[in-house]
């Protein structure tokens, strides 16, 4: 009989076994210390033994102060010391990410309290974050960055084949050309700017960037025909991404298209911004008004889109001679005072001895430049020079650089472990400009020509930032 009752109970409790084991054993849990013997325990995991509860209950971690997490806006909880009293959780406390705070992290910070815009940016609050509104030139997360890099039309780094237009005029019985590629600012000679023909009733002058740019404003130039003044009174200034699709340019807040105002004379230089600034790979100068002729020489400022490529300061001696070393000098007809230094190594120097040159033609040299601190280096750009008449240039180099000036690491292409070969001048006064795509961070740059055109020469300016 007892058999049959022990058979019984155990048949009735079969199909809630599992459920009764689990809602015992976290029955147990949830009690005070010494609530239950350790008999009634014992108990329970005897009957799971002897097979009424045939399984092993796997129960859910406890609740505690920290799950579910009490935090906020992605807020980090931390338990911080234990109650001695069995029935109080533990304290905790939340460290909130940026830009929130509160027990909880429920309080959005005024990111936009501590003034973080530089340069008369406009800060607006966001949720965890600001954001700068800034005023062209400038451009970068705080506006500190200046995007005024002159982009090529004077220097010719914007290659002739980048210039067009709509029509060009043809003077004096049809032998001077006044084509689009003479449209680089301060051109000299007697034919030396663009000008539309004169039964071109829409006229316009577009350069290709080759790729998106961040375009911050344009400085434009009239020139003299036949003793005339000619040049751009007012212009407009369109823009596209696609060579396709055309947006002409309008202030901020207006729809009404913005026309610039031009030049007053055929010499001085007039300069007017872009605010905001223009991001597009074409560009297109329309003109409105002109004097005698649509005729203009221009240069266009901007930046690359990451807007980290200020001149470091080979031109302007922000780099001092101290921080220019090389691995030798040559000295014309071995005389000391025509020794080409690599002090000399600035872009656009002026002089008999303009340029460095090393004291042999191979590979083995090079011209090695000290920021004295980390930037972030985002190009370069070259150029050549003459000895005595001699056009002499580099037409290939490599470039390392170095966090100590020992150990050097030599930029290598994109996705390759192959040492990349840049492409250099092809004369003596032509600027290049190089892009490292992706940038590097160093101290130390080093100049390695691995092909040159008569005689190893360079001058130079490195493109970056303090980012």
């Amino acid at each position: 009989m007892q058999r049959k009752n022990s058979l019984l109970k155990k048949n009735l409790f079969s199909p809630y076994q599992d459920f009764l084991f689990c809602l015992a054993t976290f029955a147990i849990k949830l009690q005070p210390k010494g609530k239950y013997s350790i008999g009634i325990r014992l108990k329970l995991y005897f009957w799971r033994i002897m097979g009424l509860f045939p399984f092993i209950c796997i129960c859910s971690d406890e609740t505690g102060p920290c799950s579910p997490n009490p935090c906020k806006n992605d807020g980090t909880c931390e338990v911080i010391a234990s109650s001695r009293r069995g029935d109080v959780f533990s304290e905790y406390i939340c460290k909130c990410p940026s830009g929130f705070e509160g027990v909880h992290c429920q309080t959005n910070v005024n990111d936009c309290a501590m003034e973080p815009c530089k340069n008369g940016g406009t800060c607006r609050d966001l949720d965890g974050d600001y954001t700068c509104n800034c005023p062209s030139p400038y451009v970068g997360k705080q506006c500190q960055l200046r995007c005024i890099s002159l982009l090529g039309m004077e220097g010719g780094a914007i290659s002739e084949s980048q210039i067009y237009s709509s029509s060009v005029h043809y003077g004096v019985l049809g032998l001077q050309r006044w084509g689009p590629e003479l449209a680089r600012l301060n051109n000299q000679g007697i034919v030396n700017a663009w000008t539309s023909a004169a039964h071109d009733r829409n006229p316009w002058i577009e350069i290709n960037m080759q790729k998106k740019m961040r375009l911050t404003g344009i400085i434009t130039q009239g020139a003299s025909r036949m003793g005339a003044a000619e040049y751009i009174k007012n212009f407009k200034v369109a823009s596209s991404l696609d060579g396709i699709s055309y947006i002409t340019y309008k202030a901020e807040g207006q729809r009404r298209d913005k026309v610039f105002v031009g030049n007053s004379d055929n010499d001085s230089t007039k300069t007017n911004l872009f605010d905001p600034p223009i991001v597009a790979q074409y560009i297109r100068i329309v003109p409105v008004v002109c004097r005698r002729a649509c005729t203009l020489r221009m240069e266009l400022v901007g930046c690359e889109i990451h807007g980290c490529t200020e001149a470091l300061g080979m031109k302007s001696r922000l780099i001092s001679d101290e921080q220019l070393s090389a691995s030798s000098s040559f000295r014309t007809w071995a005389i000391d005072a025509f020794t080409w230094h690599p002090q000399f190594a600035r872009l656009d120097k002026m002089g008999k001895t303009n340029a460095w040159s090393p004291a042999h033609n191979n590979r083995s040299e090079w011209i090695q430049v000290d920021l004295e601190r980390t930037k972030r280096i985002t190009g370069i750009i070259t150029q050549g020079a003459k000895d005595f008449g001699v056009v002499q240039f580099v037409s290939e180099f490599k470039v390392a650089y170095s966090d100590d000036g020992k150990s050097w690491t030599v930029v290598k292409e994109e996705n390759t472990d192959n040492e990349k070969i840049f492409q250099g001048n092809i004369d003596n006064n032509t600027h290049k400009k190089n892009i490292f795509e992706p940038p590097f961070y160093a101290r130390y740059v080093k100049i390695i020509p691995w092909e040159w055109h008569e005689r190893i020469t360079l001058r130079l300016e490195l493109l970056g930032c303090d980012d």
